[in-house]
Protein backbone atom coordinates (compact mmCIF):
# COMPACT_ATOMS: atom_id res chain seq x y z
CA UNK A 1 0.00 0.00 0.00
CA UNK A 2 2.89 2.23 0.56
CA UNK A 3 4.30 1.79 -2.87
CA UNK A 4 0.90 2.42 -4.37
CA UNK A 5 0.51 5.75 -2.09
CA UNK A 6 3.87 7.50 -2.87
CA UNK A 7 3.01 6.58 -6.60
CA UNK A 8 0.10 8.10 -6.26
CA UNK A 9 0.95 11.62 -4.48
CA UNK A 10 4.15 12.10 -6.70
CA UNK A 11 1.89 11.65 -9.48
CA UNK A 12 -0.65 14.39 -8.34
CA UNK A 13 2.30 16.67 -8.61
CA UNK A 14 3.88 15.74 -11.48
CA UNK A 15 0.83 16.22 -13.60
CA UNK A 16 0.36 19.55 -11.66
CA UNK A 17 -3.33 18.87 -10.43
CA UNK A 18 -2.00 18.57 -6.77
CA UNK A 19 -0.99 21.63 -6.96
CA UNK A 20 -4.11 23.65 -8.58
CA UNK A 21 -6.38 21.60 -6.32
CA UNK A 22 -5.00 23.12 -3.41
CA UNK A 23 -4.39 26.85 -5.13
CA UNK A 24 -8.24 26.71 -6.11
CA UNK A 25 -9.48 26.30 -2.52
CA UNK A 26 -7.13 28.67 -0.74
CA UNK A 27 -8.06 31.47 -3.35
CA UNK A 28 -11.41 30.62 -2.69
CA UNK A 29 -10.74 30.28 1.14
CA UNK A 30 -8.60 33.08 1.19
CA UNK A 31 -10.98 35.43 -0.68
CA UNK A 32 -14.26 34.61 1.76
CA UNK A 33 -11.49 35.38 5.01
CA UNK A 34 -10.98 38.76 3.51
CA UNK A 35 -14.55 39.32 2.96
CA UNK A 36 -15.72 37.64 5.93
CA UNK A 37 -13.27 38.15 9.02
CA UNK A 38 -11.10 41.10 7.68
CA UNK A 39 -13.64 43.21 6.13
CA UNK A 40 -16.79 42.97 8.18
CA UNK A 41 -15.19 41.76 11.33
CA UNK A 42 -16.70 38.52 11.76
CA UNK A 43 -15.24 36.81 14.46
CA UNK A 44 -15.80 33.32 13.00
CA UNK A 45 -13.67 31.03 10.72
CA UNK A 46 -16.76 28.34 10.08
CA UNK A 47 -18.61 31.21 8.10
CA UNK A 48 -15.98 31.22 5.53
CA UNK A 49 -15.89 27.05 5.38
CA UNK A 50 -19.82 27.37 5.04
CA UNK A 51 -19.46 29.54 2.38
CA UNK A 52 -17.00 27.49 0.69
CA UNK A 53 -18.13 23.98 0.88
CA UNK A 54 -19.61 24.22 -2.46
CA UNK A 55 -16.50 24.44 -4.04
CA UNK A 56 -15.56 21.07 -3.19
CA UNK A 57 -18.39 20.05 -5.80
CA UNK A 58 -15.97 21.51 -8.11
CA UNK A 59 -12.52 20.60 -7.13
CA UNK A 60 -13.32 17.29 -5.62
CA UNK A 61 -14.55 15.51 -8.83
CA UNK A 62 -11.20 17.05 -10.59
CA UNK A 63 -9.07 15.47 -7.96
CA UNK A 64 -10.77 11.69 -7.92
CA UNK A 65 -11.65 11.81 -11.72
CA UNK A 66 -8.44 9.83 -12.98
CA UNK A 67 -7.72 7.74 -9.91
CA UNK A 68 -9.18 4.48 -11.66
CA UNK A 69 -10.65 5.84 -15.02
CA UNK A 70 -7.11 6.69 -16.27
CA UNK A 71 -5.53 3.40 -15.40
CA UNK A 72 -8.57 1.38 -16.69
CA UNK A 73 -8.33 3.72 -20.24
CA UNK A 74 -4.47 2.88 -20.43
CA UNK A 75 -4.60 -0.10 -19.54
CA UNK A 76 -2.25 0.07 -16.51
CA UNK A 77 -5.11 -1.41 -13.76
CA UNK A 78 -3.51 -4.31 -15.41
CA UNK A 79 -0.04 -4.18 -13.81
CA UNK A 80 -1.62 -3.45 -10.35
CA UNK A 81 -3.83 -5.93 -10.49
CA UNK A 82 -0.77 -8.15 -11.03
CA UNK A 83 1.48 -6.05 -8.16
CA UNK A 84 2.09 -8.04 -4.91
CA UNK A 85 -0.24 -5.56 -3.16
CA UNK A 86 -3.83 -6.72 -2.39
CA UNK A 87 -6.99 -5.24 -3.30
CA UNK A 88 -7.37 -3.42 -0.31
CA UNK A 89 -3.80 -1.59 -0.37
CA UNK A 90 -3.91 -0.35 -3.92
CA UNK A 91 -7.76 1.52 -3.53
CA UNK A 92 -6.29 1.92 0.42
CA UNK A 93 -3.51 4.03 -1.29
CA UNK A 94 -5.03 5.72 -3.80
CA UNK A 95 -7.26 7.42 -1.63
CA UNK A 96 -4.77 7.88 1.20
CA UNK A 97 -2.79 9.82 -1.60
CA UNK A 98 -6.11 12.23 -2.59
CA UNK A 99 -6.96 12.42 1.19
CA UNK A 100 -3.37 13.57 1.64
CA UNK A 101 -4.02 16.06 -1.32
CA UNK A 102 -6.90 17.88 0.37
CA UNK A 103 -5.32 17.31 4.09
CA UNK A 104 -2.63 20.09 2.87
CA UNK A 105 -5.90 22.99 2.38
CA UNK A 106 -7.27 22.22 5.61
CA UNK A 107 -4.17 22.27 7.06
CA UNK A 108 -3.21 26.00 6.17
CA UNK A 109 -6.75 26.83 7.44
CA UNK A 110 -5.30 25.97 10.79
CA UNK A 111 -3.52 29.58 10.72
CA UNK A 112 -6.93 31.69 10.14
CA UNK A 113 -8.41 31.57 13.64
CA UNK A 114 -5.16 32.40 15.02
CA UNK A 115 -4.82 35.32 12.94
CA UNK A 116 -8.88 36.12 13.51
CA UNK A 117 -7.67 35.45 17.76
CA UNK A 118 -4.58 38.07 16.88
CA UNK A 119 -7.16 41.00 15.66
CA UNK A 120 -9.80 40.27 18.77
CA UNK A 121 -12.15 38.08 19.91
CA UNK A 122 -11.97 34.39 18.41
CA UNK A 123 -13.87 31.06 18.45
CA UNK A 124 -11.08 28.99 18.27
CA UNK A 125 -13.50 25.76 19.83
CA UNK A 126 -15.95 25.85 16.99
CA UNK A 127 -13.21 27.09 14.17
CA UNK A 128 -11.61 23.73 14.94
CA UNK A 129 -14.41 21.61 14.74
CA UNK A 130 -15.33 23.25 11.44
CA UNK A 131 -11.92 22.49 10.14
CA UNK A 132 -12.37 19.20 11.35
CA UNK A 133 -15.80 18.69 9.52
CA UNK A 134 -14.49 19.76 6.96
CA UNK A 135 -11.76 17.71 6.41
CA UNK A 136 -13.97 14.71 6.94
CA UNK A 137 -16.94 15.75 4.30
CA UNK A 138 -13.89 16.13 1.75
CA UNK A 139 -12.75 12.46 2.73
CA UNK A 140 -16.26 11.46 1.97
CA UNK A 141 -16.68 13.42 -1.02
CA UNK A 142 -13.39 11.61 -2.22
CA UNK A 143 -14.50 8.22 -1.78
CA UNK A 144 -17.77 9.02 -3.36
CA UNK A 145 -15.52 10.56 -6.63
CA UNK A 146 -13.27 7.34 -6.41
CA UNK A 147 -16.10 4.68 -6.81
CA UNK A 148 -17.69 6.94 -9.55
CA UNK A 149 -14.50 6.88 -11.17
CA UNK A 150 -13.87 2.88 -10.79
CA UNK A 151 -17.11 3.05 -13.42
CA UNK A 152 -15.64 3.77 -16.41
CA UNK A 153 -12.67 4.64 -18.32
CA UNK A 154 -13.36 8.15 -18.91
CA UNK A 155 -11.94 10.83 -16.58
CA UNK A 156 -14.23 13.55 -18.16
CA UNK A 157 -17.11 11.36 -17.66
CA UNK A 158 -15.93 10.49 -14.07
CA UNK A 159 -15.81 14.10 -13.60
CA UNK A 160 -19.08 14.80 -14.61
CA UNK A 161 -20.77 12.09 -12.78
CA UNK A 162 -19.00 12.77 -9.49
CA UNK A 163 -20.12 16.70 -9.72
CA UNK A 164 -23.27 15.23 -10.44
CA UNK A 165 -23.90 13.21 -7.09
CA UNK A 166 -22.07 15.32 -5.35
CA UNK A 167 -24.76 18.22 -6.10
CA UNK A 168 -27.85 16.18 -5.44
CA UNK A 169 -26.18 15.19 -1.83
CA UNK A 170 -25.59 18.97 -1.34
CA UNK A 171 -28.84 19.73 -2.30
CA UNK A 172 -30.29 16.89 -0.14
CA UNK A 173 -32.38 18.58 2.47
CA UNK A 174 -33.74 20.15 -0.63
CA UNK A 175 -34.59 16.86 -2.19
CA UNK A 176 -36.41 15.04 1.30
CA UNK A 177 -39.08 17.67 0.66
CA UNK A 178 -40.34 16.58 -2.00
CA UNK A 179 -40.73 12.75 -0.78
CA UNK A 180 -44.39 11.57 0.02
CA UNK A 181 -45.35 11.48 3.97
CA UNK A 182 -48.15 8.70 3.25
CA UNK A 183 -47.54 5.45 4.53
CA UNK A 184 -48.54 3.65 1.45
CA UNK A 185 -45.82 5.79 -0.68
CA UNK A 186 -43.59 5.48 1.95
CA UNK A 187 -43.71 1.39 1.95
CA UNK A 188 -43.64 1.50 -1.89
CA UNK A 189 -40.10 3.38 -1.88
CA UNK A 190 -38.90 1.66 1.21
CA UNK A 191 -39.62 -1.92 -1.24
CA UNK A 192 -37.78 0.14 -4.12
CA UNK A 193 -34.76 0.69 -2.39
CA UNK A 194 -34.66 -2.47 -0.70
CA UNK A 195 -34.78 -3.98 -4.21
CA UNK A 196 -31.94 -1.68 -5.46
CA UNK A 197 -30.03 -3.09 -2.72
CA UNK A 198 -30.70 -6.20 -3.45
CA UNK A 199 -29.76 -6.06 -7.02
CA UNK A 200 -26.38 -4.47 -5.98
CA UNK A 201 -25.49 -7.89 -4.10
CA UNK A 202 -26.53 -9.89 -6.75
CA UNK A 203 -24.16 -8.13 -9.22
CA UNK A 204 -21.52 -8.43 -6.59
CA UNK A 205 -21.97 -11.98 -5.87
CA UNK A 206 -23.68 -13.62 -9.28
CA UNK A 207 -25.58 -15.30 -6.93
CA UNK A 208 -29.43 -15.13 -7.98
CA UNK A 209 -30.82 -17.71 -5.12
CA UNK A 210 -29.63 -15.13 -2.48
CA UNK A 211 -31.22 -12.29 -4.30
CA UNK A 212 -34.74 -14.13 -4.81
CA UNK A 213 -34.54 -15.34 -1.28
CA UNK A 214 -33.60 -11.68 0.12
CA UNK A 215 -36.29 -9.85 -2.24
CA UNK A 216 -38.60 -12.62 -0.90
CA UNK A 217 -38.09 -11.54 2.76
CA UNK A 218 -38.36 -7.54 2.15
CA UNK A 219 -41.52 -8.12 0.33
CA UNK A 220 -43.63 -10.47 3.05
CA UNK A 221 -41.44 -8.44 5.71
CA UNK A 222 -43.16 -5.37 4.38
CA UNK A 223 -46.43 -6.63 3.30
CA UNK A 224 -46.69 -8.02 6.70
CA UNK A 225 -45.73 -4.94 8.74
CA UNK A 226 -47.56 -2.70 6.44
CA UNK A 227 -51.19 -5.18 7.53
CA UNK A 228 -50.04 -5.07 11.04
CA UNK A 229 -49.21 -1.69 11.65
CA UNK A 230 -49.33 0.70 8.70
CA UNK A 231 -48.23 3.64 10.20
CA UNK A 232 -44.78 2.94 11.14
CA UNK A 233 -44.24 3.87 7.43
CA UNK A 234 -45.47 7.06 7.72
CA UNK A 235 -42.55 9.39 6.93
CA UNK A 236 -40.03 6.66 6.66
CA UNK A 237 -38.46 8.00 3.32
CA UNK A 238 -37.51 11.31 5.14
CA UNK A 239 -36.14 9.78 8.61
CA UNK A 240 -34.13 7.12 6.78
CA UNK A 241 -32.92 8.75 3.98
CA UNK A 242 -31.91 12.07 5.99
CA UNK A 243 -29.23 10.41 7.38
CA UNK A 244 -27.44 11.39 3.87
CA UNK A 245 -27.75 14.54 4.71
CA UNK A 246 -24.11 15.43 4.74
CA UNK A 247 -24.16 18.90 5.21
CA UNK A 248 -26.34 18.99 7.88
CA UNK A 249 -23.19 17.69 9.84
CA UNK A 250 -20.81 20.46 8.68
CA UNK A 251 -23.54 22.85 9.66
CA UNK A 252 -24.32 21.70 12.96
CA UNK A 253 -21.21 22.62 14.26
CA UNK A 254 -21.72 26.19 13.52
CA UNK A 255 -25.71 26.34 15.04
CA UNK A 256 -25.18 24.56 17.87
CA UNK A 257 -21.88 24.71 18.69
CA UNK A 258 -21.24 21.37 19.07
CA UNK A 259 -19.44 18.38 17.47
CA UNK A 260 -22.11 15.63 17.01
CA UNK A 261 -20.05 12.40 17.38
CA UNK A 262 -22.72 10.68 15.20
CA UNK A 263 -22.13 13.22 12.41
CA UNK A 264 -18.84 11.72 12.10
CA UNK A 265 -19.98 7.74 12.58
CA UNK A 266 -22.24 9.18 9.77
CA UNK A 267 -19.29 10.33 7.81
CA UNK A 268 -16.89 7.72 8.45
CA UNK A 269 -19.86 4.97 7.49
CA UNK A 270 -20.46 6.53 4.12
CA UNK A 271 -16.64 7.09 3.49
CA UNK A 272 -16.22 3.36 4.03
CA UNK A 273 -19.12 2.19 2.13
CA UNK A 274 -18.15 3.75 -1.12
CA UNK A 275 -14.32 2.47 -0.89
CA UNK A 276 -15.61 -0.58 0.00
CA UNK A 277 -18.15 -0.45 -3.46
CA UNK A 278 -15.04 0.81 -5.14
CA UNK A 279 -13.27 -2.46 -4.07
CA UNK A 280 -16.06 -4.86 -5.32
CA UNK A 281 -15.97 -2.94 -8.76
CA UNK A 282 -12.52 -3.27 -9.04
CA UNK A 283 -12.50 -7.23 -8.53
CA UNK A 284 -15.03 -7.22 -10.97
CA UNK A 285 -13.33 -6.58 -13.45
CA UNK A 286 -10.40 -7.83 -12.43
CA UNK A 287 -11.75 -11.33 -12.93
CA UNK A 288 -13.63 -10.18 -16.31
Amino acid sequence: MAAIYKRELKSYFHSMIGYVFIAFLMVFIGIYFMAYNLNYGYPYFSYVLNSVAFILLIAIPVLTMRSFAEERKNRTDQLLFTSPVNLFGVVMGKYLAMVTIFAIPCALCLIFPLIIKAQGSAYLKVDYLTILLFFLLGCVYIAIGMFISSLTESAILAAIGSFGVLLILYLWSGVMSFLPSSAGANAVGLLCIATLLIWLVWHMTKNWLLAACLELVAVVGGVIAFVVNSSIFEGALQNILGNLDLIEIFTGVLSNNLLDISGIIRYLTVAGVFIFLTMQMIQKRRWS
